[in-house]
């Protein structure tokens, strides 16, 4: 009796652990989502920003406000094209680390241009700007190359890919257009042989009729259409059904 007391305290205590590690896992998840919404609404809201004090302010302002903008569009489009491309082409990975590393001097380099957006002293923030401006390019180009390196990397393999298909469908179409050949030529021999015999020696002979059953094998059977496919493809038609008039 105390064994069974004993094993069933132990399975309640095991289920109330699980139910507490199933309830901080959903919570932590529901945590993780809220903050890439909160991070995404952020990062949406600083990018009108930018846009807006790039296109309404001039001078040094409107200038920080470009490099930042300029240099926080080119790291995401990056980021995105290597994202999607590594799921496909191992390859990328390395070029992913790249842009890891890359990340933490873009990361530094927006630091230094929002800090001085608030900097009062417009004189300091005019002498800085070449230098700023000097490191925004180098960020962006080497982002760009990236991003430029992957796209033509893809693009070439589904040439290649593409070229390849259009080969093996050539051969099967030419293989599908070879309908006269060696059996359409014995065909017309039997045929003239046949014709001989009879001019030959079926003279006086009782003619036989093919049976039904032979006749039907020479006659091809009906093709049975496939089933339509659950999936469709964009340029697929949809076939129209025969008329009896």
């Amino acid at each position: 009796m105390e064994a069974a007391i004993t094993i069933m305290a132990l399975l309640f205590v095991a289920f109330v652990a699980l139910g507490v590690y199933a309830t901080v896992k959903v919570a932590k998840a529901a945590k993780r989502g809220v903050d890439r919404t909160i991070d995404q609404a952020r990062r949406t809201v600083e990018d009108t920003t930018l846009k807006a004090k790039s296109l309404g302010q001039v001078g040094v302002g409107g200038e920080l406000a470009q490099l930042r903008l300029s240099l926080r569009t080119s790291m995401r489009a990056t980021q995105d094209a290597l994202h999607a491309g590594v799921a496909e082409d191992a390859s990328l990975r390395e070029s992913l680390d790249l842009f890891h590393r890359l990340s933490a001097h873009a990361r530094e380099l927006d630091g230094d241009l929002k800090r001085l957006e608030r900097e009062p002293d417009k004189a300091h923030v005019a002498a800085q700007l070449p230098d700023l401006r000097r490191r925004a390019e180098q960020v962006t180009h080497s982002a760009d190359a990236l991003r430029f390196a992957a796209r033509d990397r893809a693009r070439k393999f589904a040439e290649d890919e593409l070229s390849s298909l259009s080969a093996q469908i050539d051969m099967e179409a030419g293989a599908l257009r070879h309908w006269t050949g060696a059996g359409t030529d014995g065909g017309v021999g039997e045929g003239a042989d046949r014709g001989r015999d009879a001019d030959g020696a079926g003279v006086g002979q009782a003619q036989t009729w093919p049976d039904a059953d032979a006749g039907a094998a020479d006659h091809p059977q009906a093709i049975t259409g496939p089933d339509p496919r659950v999936t469709t493809d964009p340029w697929q038609k949809t076939n129209r059904p025969e008329t009896t008039t």
